[in-house]
């Protein structure tokens, strides 16, 4: 947001400097980020200074150049060659002296230098009203008056300006001060304050009522329809006719020019600047456009065409709110106007606009159609109601000046919500408000800044008070939003910091989750992998075909940005597969990743209106992904592996083997089949831990993937939940040696390891410490719904030393549990 030094003094009284305005701005919460001297003139005619033609003579060698000397305020004259006709001795002009940079009107620059001129030297250049970047004309040098002085500066004689504007980075709560009125209410505030003047001077429209109903005019006035309810609480119009459009006067677009706006026409000028003035977006139609003479604020069936003034050909949403003739619509209502109502050279009437649209509809037709304009981003963020009938006297009373109009009819103000006109009242506590401030500054002071911040109040006690806050401070609704303001106006800077602290220790939680979660990220940081963070938004259109995770179950944006940003993720898997994708298209293909990341759902089973202490139709949760993709490298020196799903199984038990989680304990399952093209689940207490594997290939597909990619995802609050319950426990070291005894076994086939390595535990508490699969055998010599298993187990006695006698014993106990629950056979 850019504000105009010069323009904010003219609505508010001080005589301080750039400098310290922006000082000021910064310390009360309009943080200045950027500043720029403006010149009205580019570089301020630096080196061009008013001289006196002392001779002038024909140059010898030329029929229509002369030879001139010049006083320009130095101790001796400079000789100028000059081609001007109307050069002369005695005459004043304006001499750029070597070294001046000349800005063209048309834009080209000139910097002055020495230079001989068919023989004869030459040492500046007498200039021309469009040398001087002040005018167009060429025809001859630029004549001053007898009176000027040699030696003066040009800016100096022409009363050339500077300005000084400000760029405010605006919060989004803080659209009051989206304008120069708005900036000068807050700057009056603080210098009335601190009693440094201050004073707002507001645009004076007293003039208006004289020119209401001008019988001068015959015209009749557009009349004006709201069926839109709440969406368009109030709008207000006015009929104006025998407009002259034309160019707007020097002043006018020196205003907008100093913000970074393009002058266009007097009337849309003047509409514009209102808006920089005092915040209220304006719309300006062409009477005779508007069919049957009737403005109608309504909404139009959906899939209406429309074009805008952009040319582009829109299809209109049922909630999109339009300003319409009888006919057809004409305007989208606060965003952006259409193609053939706006005003032209040729317009001679027009009907103004001046309304409050209701910010969320406006905010989402901006949205739905990618129109950012400053009339929307006023609107949706939201303009004060009770200014409407003030800007549009001003404006009015503008283009009459300009335009040469006349004022057909009374202004029409249609109010279909009062409620938003109305203040918002404040229950505030004097005591209250300082312990926030940390500092007793006195109700005095609290109620002087609230009073210059236009807060009226309406009741008031020794220890508080009812306030009324203005309606266009919509970000104030509570006490606490009235103590950040009056910190705002007396200052950050003069609360001092305490000379002691008081502070409390509480216990955190055992163990705490953020270290479990750094543990974790340092462990797959060592073994290779790079972190990656991803936006938690999502693209529907990846869950359209899953069965795991239904394209019913999203998280929708109601507003989204854009169709690759309109729900929340329901897993990590595309937010990995789209970080592979981004590098393997940049010929990075070797990848080892891994993400700390929330997954969102919704489950449309459960109704809104159910016990939410029992069930919640929306659920969030932290998961851990882990990610390898690539084919590994071969160098001289070294070679790195590739991806595989062993490896990535490795990774994950080890990771849980770290926090004390036996994997052998874990159920496990086979993984989703619509993610995975083979791979497994691990399950704890009947509830999902982890799943693993090679992503299926429709995946890969739906990121333009070939390569294959491993994809673990691990619900990082079941795991935590696991860790919670592991106790660390200290022994010493066993006194005495372990035995290891080997079995090869032949199963069913769909006998797994896992409930091999139960059922042994399970027959054998004591003495068994161990069990390993170490080898898998099918094929020749063994049936085809058979399998050979070598398990090593390893068994010792923290008492004795063990015996055959003993080993044989257990080893025996072992086989015949295995024949009984698996029919196993020795082989």
């Amino acid at each position: 947001m850019d504000i105009s030094y010069n323009w904010l003094k003219e609505y508010v009284d001080f005589n301080l400097p750039a400098s310290e305005v922006e000082r000021i701005l910064t310390s009360i919460g309009l943080e200045i980020e950027g500043c720029e001297t403006r010149e009205e003139i580019p570089g301020g005619l630096a080196g061009v200074v008013v001289a006196k033609v002392l001779t002038c003579e024909a140059h010898p060698d030329s029929d229509h150049l002369h030879v001139t000397t010049v006083d320009y305020g130095a101790e001796q004259p400079l000789q100028v060659v000059c081609g001007a006709p109307n050069v002369a001795a005695g005459r004043k002009v304006m001499l750029a002296t070597l070294g001046t940079v000349l800005h063209f009107s048309d834009g080209t620059e000139l910097k002055m230098k020495k230079s001989k001129i068919r023989g004869v030297e030459s040492f500046g250049m007498l200039c021309a009203e469009d040398e001087l970047g002040i005018g167009t004309s060429h025809d001859g040098i630029m004549l001053l008056d007898d009176s000027a002085v040699p030696g003066t500066p040009a800016k100096e004689y022409l009363h050339l300006k500077e300005d000084t504007v400000f760029t405010i980075g605006l919060t989004a709560n803080r659209i009051d001060a989206a304008s120069h009125i708005g900036v000068a209410r807050d700057l009056s505030a603080y210098l009335r304050y601190n009693n440094l003047g201050g004073r707002m001077k507001y645009p004076s429209v007293e003039e208006f009522e004289s020119f209401t109903g001008d019988s001068a005019s015959n015209y009749t006035p557009v009349k004006v329809s709201v069926n839109a309810g709440t969406t368009a609480p109030r709008y207000s119009g006015l009929t104006i006719s025998g407009v002259k459009v034309g160019q707007s006067p020097d002043w006018l677009k020196a205003r907008l020019l100093s913000v970074g706006q393009r002058p266009i026409n007097s009337v849309v000028d003047i509409t514009n600047f209102v808006l920089q003035e005092m915040g209220q977006p304006m719309h300006a139609f062409d009477a005779d456009k508007v069919k049957g003479r009737h403005i109608v604020v309504d909404f139009c069936p959906e899939g209406t065409k429309f074009t805008t003034l952009d040319g582009v050909e829109r299809s209109l949403s049922a909630q999109d709110l339009m300003i319409c003739n009888e006919e057809e619509p004409m305007c989208m209502a606060g965003v952006f106007g259409g193609l053939d109502s706006g005003v032209t050279e040729d317009t001679v009437n027009v009907f103004l606009e001046s309304a409050y649209f209701n910010p969320v509809s406006i905010r989402k037709s901006s949205k739905r159609h990618g129109l950012k304009t400053d009339a929307a981003f006023h609107y949706e963020r939201g303009c004060d109601p009770l200014v409407t009938i003030y800007a549009l006297k001003r404006a009015a009373l503008l283009i009459k000046s300009i335009c040469g109009a006349t004022i057909c009819g009374d202004i029409i103000d249609v109010v279909s919500d009062s409620s938003v006109m109305e203040p918002k009242k404040v229950e505030i506590n004097y005591d209250r408000m300082q312990r926030l401030i940390g500092k007793e500054i006195g109700s005095d002071a609290i109620r002087t800044i609230m009073k210059n911040l236009d807060m009226n109040f309406v009741e008031e006690t020794e220890e508080g008070a009812v306030v009324e806050v203005p309606p266009f401070r919509v970000d104030v609704y509570r006490e606490c939003d009235i103590v950040e303001d009056v910190l705002r106006i007396y200052g950050y800077n003069n609360i001092e910091f305490p000379q002691a602290v008081s502070a409390s220790i509480n216990t955190g939680v055992k163990p705490d989750p953020e270290k479990f979660t750094r543990s974790a990220s340092n462990f797959l940081a060592a073994e290779g992998f790079n972190e990656i963070m991803n936006n938690s938004l999502s693209k529907s259109d990846y869950y359209k075909s899953l069965k795991t995770y239904p394209a019913e179950n999203c998280v929708m944006i109601m507003n989204p940005l854009s169709s690759d940003l309109n729900c929340m993720r329901q897993t990590l898997l595309f937010s990995a597969l789209e970080v592979v994708a981004y590098n393997v298209n940049r010929q990075t293909n070797n990848l080892r990743m891994f993400e700390f990341g929330h997954v969102y759902s919704f489950n449309p089973e459960i109704r809104p209106e159910d016990d939410k202490t029992v069930l919640k139709p929306y659920s969030e949760e932290q998961h851990l992904s882990i990610t390898i993709s690539g084919n590994g490298s071969a160098g001289w020196r070294n070679r790195t592996a590739g991806g595989n799903f062993f490896t990535l199984k490795a990774y994950v038990e080890q990771l849980f083997s770290r926090y004390g989680v036996n994997v052998n304990s874990l159920e496990t399952a086979p993984a989703p089949v619509d993610l995975f093209a083979e791979g497994m689940t691990y399950m704890a207490n009947g509830k999902e831990l982890a799943s693993l594997g090679q992503v299926a290939a429709p995946r890969l597909k739906q990121l333009g993937l070939k390569q294959q990619v491993y994809f673990a995802q691990i619900r990082w609050d079941v795991l935590f939940k696991l860790v919670k319950r592991v106790k660390v426990q200290f022994k010493e070291l066993p006194k005495y040696p372990e035995v290891k005894r080997d079995l090869a076994l032949l199963i069913n086939k769909d006998v797994k390891y896992s409930d091999l390595y139960r059922s042994a535990f399970g027959a054998e508490k004591k003495l068994l410490k161990n069990v390993s699969l170490f080898d898998v055998y099918t094929g020749d010599k063994i049936p085809s719904d058979k399998k050979q298993y070598a398990l090593s187990f390893t068994l010792r006695d923290e008492e004795k030393t063990l015996n055959d006698n003993v080993v044989d014993s257990v080893m025996n106990k072992l086989v015949k549990a295995f024949e009984f629950k698996f029919g196993a056979q020795l082989r």
